[in-house]
């Protein structure tokens, strides 16, 4: 970005909510199912029909709005938000407005720059509205399965200065969602869904310039491209003697651009209006204290819980932290080791990130699918930190223990696979290794010190794998290096 403007970016998220009915009737909200039979008299807008809210809409917004900080409304109400569309039959959304449930929080993100808070304006609650499918090589159809379906809205202050910070406050504000139970967080699906405002100033101006908001970000990696795409648009078109224009854009994802669609909306627009079929939304203080007392702990904090437990890198936490799965796997795991120390709790990270993560991308599962129990790698990994076995021996026999379902002890013992760390075994096997290689036993004393992998890797070819490394390491530069 040039170095004479800053970008000033707020994200609206709508997160569309895992209750089993919509938000104001009794249908399901099941993704994938046949276009129109998940609908019903009230969320097609027939007339004469009432509302009834789902009760779970009011507690997953409530949730959200208490893991991120937010001061919860004693007395919301409903509005109506008035638009035509095709796929919204009834003509208006019933939606939030004047006073939404959850408002003034913050949550945090982790920059390269250190700990940074964004501040959450409102979260309101809201139905969704059907979906037009634009892509076929007919006329537009509309789908109202999605019609109804509950959602939180979730608006950001202005508080983010670069695409990066904007993607990595999506993918934390994803993360607590997910976290809670409350959303899938498929943007792909369309259950997360992004439009992000953006607008850029001189460094050093307070005002906030003439904002854009940007739509169609269906992935996370579109929404960091396109704000990206839009800050440098923008400041282009004011160095060029232009005027940015408050206007809703879309991302083109394939021309990686982004395309005016109309001009912005103001609330005006919508003719906002109280909803007369709702009553008020009415938070009883011992219910939320309730709801508080039965909130997880969240990504971030168990990341840093992770650092200091069990003394992992911020990377590897980070990566075990994002999926509860994984976290509470990883865990289960550590627990199963006797005396856990930070080595053993490094190398189960290592595992599940490498092997297990691979096992899971190839065969698109989760962690419990993969055939190794948090059990058995605690017993592959123990085998290993108590000298039982080497690191090679353990990839060598991994494969086994997700074919048998046995623990690594089994499997050592079946196959006589032991680590040999008897001193004197070992020096024996050094000094014939080293008399059956005269020529590089020479080469190694007139400076060819990289051929000690060269002899150890003799004695535990000689041992079957079973030799430790580390001693045959020490004990064969130590006769080498005694050689006369």
């Amino acid at each position: 970005m040039h170095s004479a403007y800053e970008a000033v970016i707020g994200l609206e998220i709508h997160a569309q909510l895992k209750t089993a009915s919509k938000a104001f009737c009794a249908c399901p909200t099941t993704f994938g199912a046949q276009p129109n039979v998940n609908v019903c008299p009230i969320c097609l807008g027939h007339p004469g029909t009432l509302p009834v809210l789902n009760d779970n809409l009011v507690l997953f917004a409530v949730k959200m709005g208490l893991a991120t900080n937010c001061s919860i409304r004693e007395r919301s109400s409903f509005s109506r938000k008035n638009y035509f569309y095709p796929d919204l039959p009834k003509g208006y959304q019933i939606s939030q407005y004047a006073d939404p449930i959850c408002y003034d929080g913050h949550v945090e993100i982790e920059t390269n720059d250190g700990v940074k808070t964004i501040g959450i304006t409102r979260i309101h609650m809201e139905e969704d509205s059907g979906k037009s499918i634009h892509d076929l090589d007919i006329d537009t159809l509309v789908d109202l399965n999605r019609s109804g379906v509950p959602l939180i809205e979730i608006v950001s202050e202005p508080d983010l200065r670069s695409a990066h910070e904007a993607y990595q406050y999506l993918m934390q504000v994803r993360q607590i969602l997910v976290y809670l139970n409350i959303c899938d967080g498929n943007l792909e699906e369309g259950s997360l869904r992004c439009d992000a405002n953006v607008s850029i100033r001189p460094i050093g101006q307070q005002q906030f310039g003439t904002k854009t908001e940007v739509k169609n970000l269906n992935s996370f990696r579109n929404v960091e491209k396109a704000i990206a795409y839009e800050i440098e648009r923008q400041i282009a078109l004011v160095e060029s003697g232009g005027t940015v224009r408050q206007e809703t854009c879309m991302w083109d994802a394939a021309a990686q651009v982004t395309r005016v669609m109309r001009t912005k909306e103001m609330a005006h627009d919508y003719r906002y209006f109280p909803e007369p079929d709702l009553s008020h939304v009415v938070i009883d203080r011992d219910w939320l204290d309730d709801v508080l007392a039965t909130l997880p702990e969240l990504g971030l904090a168990k990341k840093r819980r992770f650092m200091a437990q069990y003394g992992l890198p911020a990377y590897d936490a980070s990566i075990l932290a994002d999926e509860t799965a994984v976290a509470d796997y990883y865990e289960e795991a550590c627990a199963s080791i006797p005396d856990l120390d930070h080595d053993a709790a490094k190398q189960i990270s290592n595992w599940i990130m490498t092997e297990l993560m691979r096992i899971m991308g190839e065969r698109k599962c989760g962690i419990r699918d993969t055939g190794c129990t948090p059990a058995q790698l605690a017993s592959l990994v123990h085998a290993v930190t108590s000298g039982t076995i080497s690191n090679k021996i353990a990839k060598d026999i991994f494969p086994e223990l997700l074919a048998t379902g046995d623990l690594a002890a089994d499997v050592i013992a079946r196959k006589g696979l032991t680590q040999n760390s008897d001193a004197g075994a070992l020096e024996e096997m050094v000094r014939a290794v080293i008399q059956a290689n005269p020529d590089n036993l020479t080469k190694y004393k007139d400076g060819k010190t990289n051929l000690l992998g060269f002899f150890v890797g003799q004695v535990i070819k000689a041992s079957g794998g079973t030799a430790n490394p580390s001693m045959v390491s020490e004990l064969m530069k130590s006769a080498l290096d005694a050689h006369e």
